[in-house]
């Protein structure tokens, strides 16, 4: 089910007046869509929800779509850093990443907020799928190729902005892969 702005639900139509009526963007949201536009030539549409964005029940709840329609910017060491860019319906399998990887599954984990913030300049719960500090490789959720458009981070845990999933996997040049546990 695609998560067009037109089919939120009413806390979701709360959610997007309130975000309307906020007169400024915070400075993290301002940053990133100020390098995606530099960076990449490309115009988004980033939504805040004073509430937050957090974690994926969260940000579908605000949005009023879809909880598998959320992609969710997952930062690994694996054991160098990747980014998978997952559905918020799936949890990521290590074993999977692990063999995406060529590395033992003991090689793959979380990364920790300070090396998330410190080498992408993204604090967790706000790492968008591109414009990170440093390149690392990302991986794209093969489940998020069935809708049309999805809603990612955009720099804070409070801001989103839809974005179809070949437009993830061209701009960050992302490999698409079964990661999904």
């Amino acid at each position: 089910m695609p998560c067009a702005v037109g089919t939120t639900s009413e806390r979701g139509r709360e959610f997007l007046l309130a975000a309307v009526a906020t007169k400024g963007m915070h400075p993290r949201a301002t940053e990133f869509r100020a390098r995606v536009e530099a960076e990449h030539g490309l115009s988004i549409d980033i939504r805040e929800f004073p509430e937050g964005t957090k974690t994926a029940t969260d940000a579908a709840g605000a949005i009023g779509c879809d909880v598998a329609a959320i992609a969710s910017s997952l930062v690994f060491r694996a054991p160098d850093l990747v980014i998978v860019v997952a559905s918020g319906a799936n949890r990521v399998s290590e074993a999977k990443l692990a063999a995406v990887r060529g590395v033992p599954e003991t090689d793959v984990g979380i990364a920790s907020a300070d090396e998330i913030r410190d080498r992408l300049g993204w604090s967790i719960g706000g790492v968008p799928p591109f414009c990170h500090d440093e390149r690392v490789p990302v991986y794209l959720d093969e489940t998020l190729a069935g809708f049309e458009e999805v809603w990612a981070a955009a720099g804070t845990p409070q801001a989103v902005f839809p974005i179809a999933p070949e437009s993830i996997a061209a701009i960050a040049g992302a490999e698409r892969v079964d990661v999904a546990e």
